[in-house]
């Protein structure tokens, strides 16, 4: 497999153990990296499809790169960390990643979650390539939901979203004025069974929110129906 997986931890036995399974798994582009500036450094000059941290670094923590991959890129980002709080996970994912692996793991279980969030890549980019001639649009509200450009505008002014709250909102967008439950949207958007991770969902809705909504408390467009699940509210015409 031609994908570049980049991973990033302070353990060289970790390093040694993932790259040898990747690679017994058809990963022959694989990365490493020991601190927060040269996993930054690594990610600029290999353009992984994927990227595996750890959160504990010595110079700064995972999040910092999360942060910063995600600025400019929508990979996969795998958190693998000895940090096993819920608070820890809500983080992981409320600043855009995509799993987290509690230590010890794993690496067989590892190598399988990294094919399964790379398939999905592969599958979106197949879909997009083949519904490249037609932009997919959904209006609503003074919004644009541009899902071939992946970019939310308004009024023209583009409103940067991460890869999960675009998953979200093209899923309500879909089904304007329809409850998605949470079991569906997380089946959806992190394409897992769910397992009552109410609080990460509750996190992405309420980022989501601050970013579309004038006032995030008393919102207008995505809704909370009690008990039920999540709706976008559009007034039809």
């Amino acid at each position: 497999m031609n994908n570049k997986i980049l991973i990033v931890d302070d353990e060289i036995e970790i390093l040694k153990l993932l790259e040898t399974v990747l690679k017994k798994e058809g990963f022959n582009n694989v990365y490493t990296a020991k601190t927060l500036k040269e996993g930054l450094a690594e990610f600029n000059r290999v353009k992984p499809e994927l990227v595996i941290l750890d959160i504990m670094l010595p110079d700064g923590d995972g999040y910092e790169i999360c942060k910063d991959i995600r600025s400019k890129s929508n990979v996969p980002i795998l958190f693998l960390s000895a940090k096993t709080e819920e608070l820890d996970k809500i983080l992981g994912f409320a600043i855009g990643g995509d799993d987290y692996i509690t230590k010890p793991f794993s690496p067989k279980e590892v190598a399988f979650r990294v094919k399964a969030h790379l398939r999905r890549v592969n599958y979106n980019n197949e879909n997009l390539n083949e519904n490249n001639t037609e932009e997919k649009i959904i209006k609503f509200g003074p919004y644009v939901l541009n899902e071939s450009r992946a970019e939310l505008i308004k009024n023209g002014k583009t409103i940067e979203l991460t890869a999960k709250e675009l998953k979200i909102l093209s899923l309500l967008a879909h089904n304007q004025n329809q409850i998605i439950s949470k079991e569906k949207l997380w089946d959806k958007v992190w394409g897992e069974d769910y397992f009552g991770f109410d609080n990460t969902i509750m996190v992405h809705i309420r980022k989501l929110r601050e970013k579309i909504e004038e006032d995030s408390s008393n919102p207008k467009y995505i809704l909370t129906v009690r008990g039920l699940g999540y709706k976008l509210s559009v007034k039809e015409d």
